[in-house]
């Protein structure tokens, strides 16, 4: 190799470290067995999560049955996960996330036997689904909370795009899994049955995680510390514009209620790559993902980022060939990726630690009651409207929605994350399990 030669390749490597996904949260145990958890349950949890839609649908073939699938987890969601959100930050959270994460897997196992007894009943499966979401609404504030007490500041945008990561490469695997098992006999027991397994182990990398107790200065949990929590968002335009933006996201364009009809009428019933597409995209945009926790004016880069979503899912929904649609909807999961860890970042390091939970609590209102409304709308809109309608037209009315609030709401737009601080942004010290 020549001189010139020998000097590129350490310029390349140096490049390709710069924009690689920063790894040193993994330095720190206890954000190891978190995030080892959170794999793991991913897997599982997205099997059940491809596999509900698909038995409704399969039941009552009516994409507005599968859009209340959505609905029905939407009130437990909001419901327990401001009240979740409250008590994780009076409690030792450590604690709250294990016993939630209980709660989760009894119902999956509630799902695999009413499947085991084939019982074929639409409303027990909604039923099973709703009481999930409230635990998962709580599991979800105090795992949201605890990330700032075992990392540093400076490490949780590279914290948070590890999460973000890891939970698509668990929305990659368990779809495509989900779509070999529920077109096979018996498949809803084996999609049900694993995940029951697998949240197992993620079980005990929660019990291994250290004790993580409240700092004492938060009040005690009920509907004041609840609405007091509200109130911190609602005058603080930075934090009410990035929850404002996702719902707009999810709520319009997110398609997934679409999925197994469009699979149905245009590919052979081919659901698994569509349910996994967007995870796909997130996860090469995680594993590149050096450049985010350099990137200052969050605000700008949020708004391209939920732009540039509604759009990728307004073209998909015009391809007829399977492979462009996941494509198109894998861009759109690189784009999903971005956002959802700049939203998080804000959300994180913007609020007091005695604020974190409710932030988390609204957090998780946010990012899985949005969704549910968006089957629900999806859902409705290709019964009025048909499909391509419901699924074009909601990523196009997304992308103009979030540009007309960005440009409106200046104090976001101009948000500088190394200009504003926070409150509060050092890490804790945990008490070692």
């Amino acid at each position: 190799m020549t001189g010139e030669g020998a000097g590129a390749q350490p310029g390349f490597a140096g490049r390709l470290r710069h924009h690689a996904v920063d790894t040193r949260p993994l330095r720190i145990p206890a954000f190891r067995r978190q995030l080892a958890g959170q794999g793991t349950s991913f897997i599982g949890a997205m099997l059940t999560q491809v596999a509900v839609p698909v038995q409704v649908f399969q039941l009552s073939h009516s994409s507005l049955q599968v859009g209340m699938v959505g609905l029905v987890g939407f009130v437990p969601l909001v419901v327990f996960g401001l009240y979740g959100g409250s008590i994780a930050d009076v409690v030792d959270r450590r604690t709250l996330y294990l016993l939630s994460s209980i709660g989760v897997w009894v119902v999956t196992l509630g799902l695999l036997v009413q499947t085991v007894l084939h019982l074929n009943s639409i409303p027990l499966i909604l039923a099973l689904v709703a009481v999930q979401a409230a635990f998962f609404a709580i599991s979800s504030a105090a795992r949201g909370a605890i990330i700032p007490r075992i990392v540093d500041s400076e490490l949780v945008p590279a914290a948070n795009t590890l999460s973000f990561t890891v939970g698509n490469v668990g929305q990659v695997l368990g779809p495509l899994i989900a779509g070999v098992l529920v077109t096979r006999p018996n498949g809803f027991q084996w999609a049900y049955g694993f995940d029951a397994i697998l949240f197992t182990l993620a079980l005990y990398a929660a019990l291994r995680l250290p004790h993580i107790p409240p700092d004492g200065t938060a009040r005690k949990a009920g509907f004041h510390s609840v609405v007091e929590g509200l109130r911190f968002i609602a005058v603080r335009p930075v934090l009410f514009m990035s929850f404002g933006v996702d719902i707009v996201a999810m709520m319009f364009a997110l398609p997934r209620a679409l999925y197994p009809q469009v699979a149905a009428e245009r590919w052979n019933g081919q659901v698994g790559p569509l349910y996994a597409a967007i995870a796909i995209g997130a996860v090469i945009a995680g594993v590149s993902s050096g450049w985010i926790g350099r990137v200052r004016r969050q605000g700008v880069a949020l708004t391209v980022a939920i732009v540039g979503w509604g759009l990728c899912v307004a073209a998909s929904g015009l391809a007829h060939r399977l492979w462009l649609a996941v494509l198109l909807l894998a861009f759109a999961g690189a784009a999903d990726l971005v956002s959802s860890v700049y939203r998080q970042t804000i959300l994180q390091t913007y609020a007091p630690d005695e604020m974190r939970g409710r932030m988390q609590g609204v957090f998780v209102v946010v990012v899985t009651g949005g969704p549910r409304l968006g089957d629900l709308r999806a859902g409705a809109t290709a019964a009025a409207a048909g499909v391509t309608v419901s699924w074009v037209g909601g990523g196009l009315l997304c992308a103009v929605l979030v540009l007309i609030a960005a440009f409106t709401v200046r104090p976001f737009w101009r948000y500088d994350a190394g200009a504003a601080g926070s409150p509060d942004v050092t890490a804790e010290t945990v008490v070692p399990a």
